[in-house]
């Protein structure tokens, strides 16, 4: 199977290939019909082998994952709260005990373990209120990384925000300013300073509840202990709550669910007159100069769009007939529009008349995503008893907000 370095390696050939064509079609229109089928399947394996290195890198996200990225910021929380870093292993693995074989199964000494992450609608030492009455147990850190990171696999949005975790998930105020059109002066000699304050403005950030609907499993796969049920039960539930939760951190309304990144998105650029479903060359390049130099020389602003809408515009072409797509040949290095990065964000309208279908900015300092550092889930032994299996459902709480819609502006498509 070739390597993400050899798919690179022949996408750059596949590409020169069809630039030399390109570059021969510019100077001279008498191309045979055999040219033209040769050029047709150069852009055909350059399509096909950004499809293959996609999916490659999607992979390595996936399986080679730098968890202490994930566990350093709740590694002590979680061994304060289970009594020290023994307990909190003991705890892991009666939890995984009670995953695969219920509570029925569970000795004291994990019975007395589990008590320590057990939540029923009560303040747990410093965490945040549980949902609900139900109860239930927060997850182990393990499982937690895997469940983030499917998370981010199906989330685009959390490729890109800003992402802070709380203790609780109380509403947090948020303060928001822009000060850029406040400047310094020259100061004569015994002159007082003048005041110029800074305009504060704030945004509220709750925590809303997004839950993985019910998974069920068979009695003969959770017994089987040659399967990863952990791991695979994580990334279950966490690509489900990554689903919900992208759909409203991109276009959310705000009423009770997360505002979108999209939703208020300040115009920079709107498609003239018949753009209901195109955009220009010069739309994008205005597009990007509507943001402020500072945010675009954060060296984190980047394009957001549709998949179908990142299809149109690979099919742009500059003044000197140069796509504005420019491939990969280099392994960590995105492909890249115009000299920036994208995202592709399916959740992201795709290209209509007056929608706001391309976003360009900087993400980082343009959104906010909070997360509750529990996570909750929840083993229902009998209700499926009958059918030999067990429900398993993963509570995760969340908001998400704009934070400075300066950092970012958004491409309208004309409205006829």
């Amino acid at each position: 199977m070739p390597t993400l370095k050899d798919l690179l390696d022949q996408r750059a050939s596949a590409w020169d290939k069809a630039q030399e064509f390109q570059n021969r079609a510019a100077s001279d229109d008498k191309l045979s019909a055999e040219d033209r089928t040769a050029w047709d399947n150069a852009l055909a394996d350059v399509e096909r082998l950004s499809a293959d290195i996609e999916r490659e890198e999607r992979h390595q996200r996936l399986s080679n994952v730098d968890y202490s990225q994930v566990l350093d910021a709740t590694r002590d929380a979680d061994e304060e709260r289970h009594g020290g870093p023994d307990r909190a292993e003991a705890y892991a693995n009666a939890w995984r005990t009670w995953m695969r074989d219920g509570a029925a199964e569970l000795n004291s000494e994990e019975r007395t373990a589990l008590r320590t992450g057990w939540v029923d609608g009560k303040e747990l030492r410093a965490q945040g209120v549980a949902t609900g009455a139900a109860g239930g147990y927060l997850v182990p850190p393990e499982f937690r990384a895997t469940m983030v990171e499917a998370q981010k696999f199906f989330s685009s949005m959390r490729d890109v925000a800003e992402v802070i975790t709380t203790q609780s998930g109380a509403t947090l105020p948020w303060p928001t300013a822009d000060d850029t059109a406040n400047v310094g002066a020259i100061l004569g000699e015994n002159t007082q300073v003048t005041e110029q304050d800074v305009t504060l403005g704030q945004a509220d950030i709750g925590a809303y509840t997004y839950t993985s609907k019910l998974v069920r499993v068979s009695l003969q796969l959770l017994n089987d202990a040659a399967f990863d049920f952990e791991n695979w039960l994580a990334r279950k539930l966490g690509e489900r709550i990554g689903r919900a939760q992208n759909a409203h951190f991109t276009t959310g309304t705000g009423t009770a669910q997360p505002e979108g990144v999209q939703t208020n998105a300040v115009i920079g650029k709107t498609g003239a007159t018949g753009q209901t479903t195109s955009v220009t060359y010069d739309d994008l390049i205005d597009l990007i100069h509507s943001v402020d130099a500072a945010y675009r020389n954060s060296g984190r602003s980047r394009f957001m769009l549709n998949d179908a809408t990142l299809s149109a515009a690979r099919k742009l072409k500059d003044g000197q007939n140069r796509p504005l797509w420019e491939p990969s040949i280099q392994v960590g290095v995105p492909d890249g529009l115009l000299g920036y990065s994208y995202t592709v964000n399916q959740d992201m309208p795709v290209m209509a008349a007056n929608a706001k279908s391309i976003l360009f900015g900087d993400f980082a300092a343009g959104y906010l995503i909070r997360d509750v550092q529990d996570v909750q889930v929840l083993r229902l032994s009998e209700r499926y008893a009958d059918y030999l299996q067990v429900g398993f459902l993963a509570f995760a709480r969340t908001d998400g907000t704009p934070q400075d819609a300066a950092a970012y502006r958004a491409y309208r498509n004309s409205a006829t």
